[in-house]
């Protein structure tokens, strides 16, 4: 009986069985794929598109072409807020290498290890409003504890949110503190994936200290430190909620970044500028952009070696 003459359902039916094991994968992701589609992909094109308009978001947009991105030129708020992002980038860094300090400190076997590792587990789980309060009141210049601190050894009392040299660094110093349990969390997964009998061959080796963790350890933890770096940077990139806690762009706007002077001017007193609002969007994610697809190209080129 030649396969014409078989029933139609009986086609599809073998038709499914041959290919069932290819399809399969592929309509487990259609659904993530469609999300990820309307809920990101679509919004990207939409932002660059309200960029090249001039819209209060309520009436009739009106194009104006690369205007937007040309008054973003002459804009001196702009530049102190990418100013302020690029410091972000550079300091928020540290929490790499700290959150791997305590990393190693941690996954050690001592005597009340657990609560330890709860004590620096804390500021991970917290909000991120929470932590911008507790900095608040730990900066506070009339009952802070740094100015009780200060006092101890006679400096005078410091003003960190009021002081526009200051401020942007005593908000990325309370985003280390979660950003550093982060990173640590991602290297104690990495420690425990570490092949012992490789530790024990660099043992043999007198391989100590320094040695050991650099050309051993180090190695092995690559994949946690690939996570660490991009998680920091977009991070760093992105903050928002700590300086609208803290400080609300102030003093003068000297705490502000790309994303809260985005906010500023598509939603806040400056007039309801989405079209502005979203060409500072899009230089965020430009540069967002250049960053992983920097870390993408990296991991791919290890791959293939």
């Amino acid at each position: 009986m030649t396969q014409a003459a078989l029933p139609q359902s009986t086609v599809r039916k073998s038709w499914w069985r041959r290919n069932q094991i290819a399809i399969t994968p592929y309509l487990f992701l259609a659904p993530g794929v469609l999300f990820f589609a309307v809920y990101v992909i679509i919004p990207i094109f939409q932002s660059f598109g309200i960029s090249l308009q001039d819209w209060d978001g309520l009436g009739q947009p009106t194009y104006v072409g690369f205007e937007n991105y040309r008054e973003l030129g002459n804009d001196p708020a702009f530049y102190t807020s990418l100013k302020n992002n690029v410091w972000w980038l550079l300091l928020y860094l540290l929490a790499i290498p700290a959150g791997l300090g305590i990393a190693l400190f941690l996954n050690q076997t001592v005597t009340g290890i657990r609560i330890y590792k709860s004590l620096f587990f804390f500021p991970f789980v917290i909000s991120q409003v929470v932590v911008g309060l507790v900095f608040t009141w730990f900066y506070d210049p009339a009952f802070g504890l740094l100015n009780v601190m200060l006092g101890w050894f006679g400096a005078g009392p410091i003003n960190v949110l009021g002081d526009p040299r200051y401020v942007t660094f005593g908000i990325i110093l309370a985003g280390l503190w979660p950003q550093t349990a982060y990173c640590m969390i991602l290297y104690l997964t990495g420690l425990n994936a570490v092949n012992p009998e490789q530790i024990e061959a660099g043992r043999l080796d007198n391989a100590k200290g320094w040695r050991m963790l650099w050309h051993i350890v180090l190695p092995q933890l690559k994949p946690a430190t690939f996570i660490a770096f991009v998680v920091t940077i977009i991070g760093a990139l992105r903050s928002f909620d700590l300086i609208s806690i803290m400080t609300q762009g102030g003093p003068f706007g000297s705490s502000r970044v790309l994303s809260f002077y985005m906010f500023e001017v598509a939603l806040s007193e400056y007039g309801f500028r989405m079209g502005y609002g979203a060409a500072i969007a899009v230089v965020l994610f430009l540069i967002m952009l250049c960053f992983i697809a920097y870390f993408l190209f990296s991991m791919y080129r290890e791959e293939r070696r």
